[in-house]
């Protein structure tokens, strides 16, 4: 891994709650100090997909999430520090409010958690709309609360006025915490919402660059960037050095068996508490396989195809990394527009987004259906996660996927929503059975049946139930998971990806496929 260098200027935008700005004067951050010609490099708290698609439209570079549950506290400052390499100044947004984290967990995933990590000031984004003097109160209780976390600022979002701006800033004046800004109400700044966040930018890409514009400006005529930057270069030093994916993948080995039994599946049980095994097992067991080449002498790289465009928006920064480290070549196509998968793909990698949003559309490229039930039938390896798991199964609101799995979808009114402890119940392209990690979830829709034959998790926090579908070189699943928590899933995937080009493979060429399969039942 690299040397961690020079300290890299930074602060955290968080807010007593949800619902206070946070992203509105995040991203127009990013975006105002880009205009001043500083590399800024964009962060955000939590699994938060969307965010991030507008941090990297007002900056220019990746998004990159800081999840501590997800990844581990341990990997927040390295990961920070291979995202911010570069940079002139780093800008991380957080998650609900300041002191919010995983359930019944502390401050574990918190902003507060993740600020403390990176040592890094905190900004207060507060709502200023409906008080005046008890804003120093609320203010003094979050700057007072841990004394580890540094309140170096706030920002008074939703001012009515001058006198009201006033009113705030003589309040706040005997606090000890300055005011950095003070942004006026206003209906014409921000990103249209929906029912699991903002509009992603791949669906709004004019608009949003429109509202990112807007953002800048409304944060130029607020905001105090010199004094924001100044308090960003207080940030000391990190200790430790970057992350860096060809490392991870060298030292970072695969899961052991976290069930009884040496690593048997959870009983069918499971999903009313009877697993048949224990949550007991540590977290982290690793064995030490070393990584193998891939593709073989005068092979090349596999081909990994990964989904994207408007339909599949979600996914991190550090998988497509991985996945090259690890020897494969990506290649991403839109299931919206394109007809065929890549040439010579050995691999797919579908993750998350809004198929719900664009059933039609998916269900009307035929082609391109037909050529990922054929790839799934070859028994290449296919990753699905969250909405590559709907646009496997038979249909998405009766509109016809790609017939992979033998499940409908459907939307619902009920939000699934929060951190989960998973273990492999079988052997697949992603883990052995009984690997144990920590993934996520966040989605509006149901399938029936909600688990296949073979499940792809055996969930154990914080509900036990069997989800997700295995079949073959298929791994669909709800659960969305940080391949930097573990590079050995990345590892795994392409050797299994070139063991399926050699097998599918004559003179150098995709071996043809038939007709398509019935659908794996």
């Amino acid at each position: 891994m690299s040397s961690a260098g020079s300290p890299v200027p930074r602060l955290v935008i968080a807010a007593p709650a949800s619902g206070s700005g946070k992203t509105t004067v995040a991203t127009g951050l990013m975006a105002a100090f880009a205009e001043r010609g500083l590399t800024v490099s964009p962060h955000k708290v939590g699994p938060d997909y969307i965010d991030p698609g507008y941090h990297a439209l007002a900056t220019g570079r990746p998004g990159r999430n800081l999840d501590a549950y997800l990844c581990g506290p341990e990997r927040i400052a390295p990961l920070f520090l291979h995202g911010a390499a570069g940079a002139d100044l780093a800008l991380v947004e957080g998650v609900m409010g300041l002191y919010d984290g995983a359930a019944l967990q502390g401050e574990l995933a918190s902003t507060a958690h993740v600020a403390k990590l990176l040592k890094a000031p905190v900004v207060l984004v507060v709502d200023a709309s409906s008080q005046s003097r008890s804003v120093a109160a609320l203010v003094h209780g979050f700057a007072s609360w841990d004394p580890e976390v540094r309140v170096g600022g706030v920002i008074l979002n939703k001012v009515g006025s001058d006198r009201h701006e006033e009113l705030l800033r003589e309040a706040l004046g005997g606090s000890g915490v300055p005011v950095l800004g003070a942004l006026r109400r206003t209906d014409g700044v921000g990103t249209p919402s929906r029912h699991l966040g903002l509009v992603p930018v791949a669906e709004r890409r004019e608009d949003a660059v429109e509202a990112v514009a807007a953002m800048a400006a409304h944060i130029r005529a607020g905001c105090d960037l010199e004094a924001l930057l100044a308090l960003a270069r207080t940030a000391p030093a990190l200790p430790g050095v970057a992350w860096d994916p060809a490392e991870a993948l060298a030292e970072d080995g695969l899961w052991s068996p976290a069930w009884t039994g040496g690593g048997t599946s959870p009983e069918p049980g499971a999903e009313t508490g009877g697993a048949g095994g224990t949550d007991a097992a540590p977290d982290s067991l690793r064995s030490p396989a070393p990584p193998r080449a891939v593709g073989g002498p005068g092979t090349g790289r596999p081909v990994v195809a990964v989904a994207g465009g408007s339909a599949f928006t979600f996914s991190y920064a550090e998988h497509t990394e991985l996945l090259t480290a690890a020897g494969a070549e990506v290649v991403t196509f839109d299931p919206l527009r394109d007809e065929e998968l890549p040439e010579n793909a050995s691999g797919l990698v579908i993750g998350g987004g809004f198929p719900e949003m664009y059933a039609p559309e998916l269900s009307a490229n035929e082609p391109l259906r037909r050529a990922v039930a054929r790839l799934a039938a070859s028994g290449a390896p296919v990753a699905a996660e969250c909405a590559g798991l709907l646009y496997l199964c038979r249909s998405l609101d009766g509109s016809p996927m790609c017939g992979v799995l033998d499940a409908e979808a459907r939307m619902s009114q009920r939000l699934t929503l929060g951190y989960r402890e998973a273990v492999a119940v079988s052997d697949n392209v992603l883990a052995p059975a009984g690997a144990r990690l920590r993934g996520h979830e966040f989605h509006r829709t149901v399938l029936e049946p909600g688990a296949g034959p073979t499940a792809a998790w055996g969930l154990v926090h914080p509900q036990r139930r069997l989800e997700g579908f295995v079949h073959g070189g298929v791994h669909a699943s709800y659960v969305h998971v940080h391949w930097a928590a573990a590079p050995g899933v990345a590892r795994r995937f392409v050797e299994q990806c070139a063991d399926a080009r050699v097998r599918n493979t004559s003179d150098g060429r995709t071996a043809p496929a038939s007709a398509p399969p019935a659908g794996i039942r």
